[in-house]
């Protein structure tokens, strides 16, 4: 089956402040990748924008009429939702429109349609709560992705794992009570949002931590996924697995201090695929958040979609 990728050129829309690490540009040098030879196979679909209620999937409507109070309505202002979370005119387009390419892929890969999905959508969502934007997240997207699959297509177990440098402390606050969902997370420790610990571990012990210190590198991170991260995912048995895809964990990364190469995140693509093959029919859906620095994001991403392609 082919790898689809959802992607729009809206996504380039959502504008924040001068100098802010989440910006258009970051899609614009994974496009670029995106031309080599290597991804003509890519079946590359316009992501369609979800309808207002999908948010509520994953979050209470007061928090969505929250954040539409926030839209400006001038073309050239930019609000501030909280400390680094910014607004303008057509960020809740470019938001809805992301959650919109999360649905369709989980359609695809629920339906047979294809193996495996990446979104390369804008801004990433892992750090809002139920009821709080953060960390440039407005809406959860790989939260109302895993409830889509659940609800539209009676999946029972799903699995969310969480690379991004940053914790996942929005995904692990909407799943905390909930086993039907798993949610497995490296990341550096300490570092913002400041959750994360090892001993944070759910109501029913659905949440896996997996914390690394500053300045490791390939060697810390395999081992955590090899130790805690598979085994998990092996006990859990998931008929799904979605991937919160942050590459802000490369060493030239500037919001962070962990030293990982592009092949890091192939071979844990990789060992995911593998999981997949066993418990999962190949159901996979990769989701972009994190990757701020340009050339580490286009290499990293790019060899993270090469090996979905390979299957």
């Amino acid at each position: 089956m082919p790898t689809h990728l959802y992607e729009n050129r809206l996504f380039l829309e959502h504008k924040t402040p001068e100098g802010h690490p989440e910006r258009p540009d970051r899609l614009r040098s994974l496009n670029i990748a995106l031309e080599h030879p290597n991804f003509a196979r890519l079946v590359r679909i316009e992501a369609k924008q979800a309808n207002e209620d999908a948010v509520t999937l994953a979050h209470p409507e007061e928090h969505l009429f929250a954040v539409m109070r926030e839209i400006p309505e001038e073309e050239d202002r930019i609000n501030q939702l909280e400390a680094d979370t910014y607004a303008s005119q057509k960020s809740l387009q470019v938001v809805l429109t992301a959650i919109g390419g999360a649905m369709a892929a989980v359609d695809d890969v629920m339906t047979g349609k294809a193996d495996n999905a990446f979104v390369a959508g804008r801004p990433p969502g892992h750090h809002a709560e139920r009821s709080k934007a953060m960390g440039f997240c407005f809406f959860n997207t790989v939260a109302i992705a895993a409830r889509h699959a659940q609800k539209a297509h009676g999946a029972e177990r799903v699995a969310i794992v969480d690379w991004d440098v940053h914790h996942g402390n929005g995904t692990q606050d909407i799943f905390w009570d909930d086993p039907s969902v798993l949610f497995c997370s490296t990341h550096q420790m300490p570092l913002y949002p400041g959750t994360g610990a090892k001993d944070e571990t759910g109501k029913h012990r659905n949440i896996v931590n997996a914390p690394l210190s500053p300045n490791v590198g390939s060697d810390h991170f395999r081992e955590a996924f090899k130790s805690r991260v598979l085994p998990a995912l092996n006990d859990f048995a998931p008929d799904l697995i979605l991937i919160s895809a942050g590459f802000d964990a490369h060493h030239r990364d500037p919001l962070a201090q962990i030293n990982l190469v592009g092949e890091d995140f192939d071979w844990a693509t990789g060992r995911l695929l593998e999981v997949a093959d066993r418990f999962a029919k190949n159901r996979v859906v990769s989701l972009l958040e994190g990757g701020y620095d340009l050339e580490g994001l286009a290499e990293s991403a790019g060899l993270h979609i090469a090996r979905l392609m390979k299957g």
